[in-house]
């Protein structure tokens, strides 16, 4: 389908917020969506790193950390009435940037053990077998604790292929500082002990060069992700001024190398400088996002294009080159304030559901920007497939 139809067409449907829970005006106190936990403004304890999973009976499980004046701990809540409500019960220690993950009833949470308030850290995972209510320790090679470093990532896909599990990161390679980064890919059999070090094999690792695109910055939020061809890629966020871009390296079959060519690698996609989570539906055969678009109203030069998070659209691929915005999710006024961003999500039946780190005005006031969300909330877009573009 032609690109440039798909924006346009994309763009005239984006009037209404598509998701079950409806609109709710900037000026109210309350965001869209169902609120999960508010970690009030005046707190100063901003939430991060939303991941959302379904459980094999249907419950739902999600989790976040924070950032600002809270330390980098992971909080865990759970809802058996398909997100109507939410119930905290867990806390775990020293771990942020975590995806969460089920292998039947065996429940992950994979992420990064910080060494400094910067977060970077250990590359670690940890398991529950109750349902999310009691976790193990990443104590050493063998109960969790992967790999030592100064590692980074967010709530990134777990994808199964060809016998293993894949999971892009990035290393920073030192306590302080933000990018350029060093992207890599981490695999495992689907059968290994995922807590076992010795069974993770890693891909070398790809340092961006700003001088590869101009106005780029830094990559990072790697997906993984596999072609139709069958070629495991980790389609990564590109922090651009333009902000349209992401970059798609190349994963050996054994995933031992990760290659990039800069000529022919980056793809256009909208909203690829804030992070995005990307799934495959084998019903619809095409490939799902959830965005930060920046719509044309809220384009300007006095806003760095990656802090412009007030917007969600639900765009589609069949091939991962060419995306289409088929829908608004969530939109509002006041981008310096207001976001929805770092959305993770998950197929459910005809629906697809989301957690969101959203900043919006609480009953102690409005969060000083919109990078430092004071809610966690759901969201569910019914009949996410009627929404595919016909010409």
């Amino acid at each position: 389908m032609n690109r440039t139809f798909c924006i346009i067409i994309g763009c005239l449907l984006m009037q209404f917020c598509q998701c079950e829970t409806g609109w709710t005006q900037e000026n109210s106190s309350y965001p869209p969506g169902i609120v999960i936990h508010n970690a009030p403004t005046i707190s100063h304890e901003y939430i991060g790193s939303p991941s959302i999973v379904i459980m094999p009976d249907g419950t739902y499980i999600a989790s976040h950390d924070y950032f600002g004046n809270k330390p980098s701990d992971t909080y865990v809540y759970i809802s058996k009435d398909k997100g109507s409500s939410w119930t905290q019960i867990a806390e775990l220690k020293s771990l942020t940037w975590a995806t969460m993950f089920c292998r039947g009833e065996e429940l992950y949470l994979i992420g990064i053990s910080p060494k400094s308030t910067m977060g970077y850290g250990d590359f670690v995972v940890r398991k529950s077998l109750d349902c999310g209510y009691s976790w193990t320790e990443p104590k050493d090679e063998k109960s969790g604790l992967i790999r030592s470093g100064f590692y980074h990532t967010a709530p990134m896909p777990v994808v199964f292929h060809n016998g293993r599990y894949w999971r892009a990161m990035e290393n920073m390679g030192q306590a302080w500082g933000w990018g350029p980064f060093s992207a890599l890919m981490a695999s495992i059999p689907c059968d290994a002990n995922l807590q076992d070090a010795g069974q993770w094999v890693f891909s070398n690792e790809l340092r961006y060069n700003p001088a590869w695109k101009e106005g780029t910055f830094a990559w990072l939020e790697g997906n993984a992700v596999v072609t139709p061809q069958g070629e495991v890629k980790d389609i990564l966020r590109v922090a651009y001024k333009y902000d349209d871009l992401a970059a798609m390296t190349s994963v050996s079959a054994d995933g031992r190398l990760m290659t990039f060519h800069p000529e022919t690698d980056y793809i256009y996609f909208p909203g690829g400088s804030k992070k995005f989570t990307i799934r495959y539906d084998s019903i619809s055969g095409r490939y799902w996002s959830l965005s930060n678009y920046i719509l044309e109203k809220d384009r300007c030069d006095t806003i760095d294009s990656g802090a412009i998070r007030n917007t969600q659209v639900l765009m589609y691929s069949d091939d991962l080159m060419n995306w289409c915005i088929a829908d608004t999710v969530l939109t509002c006024g006041n981008p310096e304030l207001y976001g929805f961003q770092y959305v993770d999500w998950q197929f459910d039946g005809d629906d697809i559901i989301f957690v969101s780190r959203t900043a919006w005005k609480d009953g102690t006031g409005n969060p000083p920007r919109q990078h430092d969300a004071n809610y966690l909330t759901f969201h569910r877009i019914r009949k996410f497939r009627s929404f595919v573009k016909h010409r």
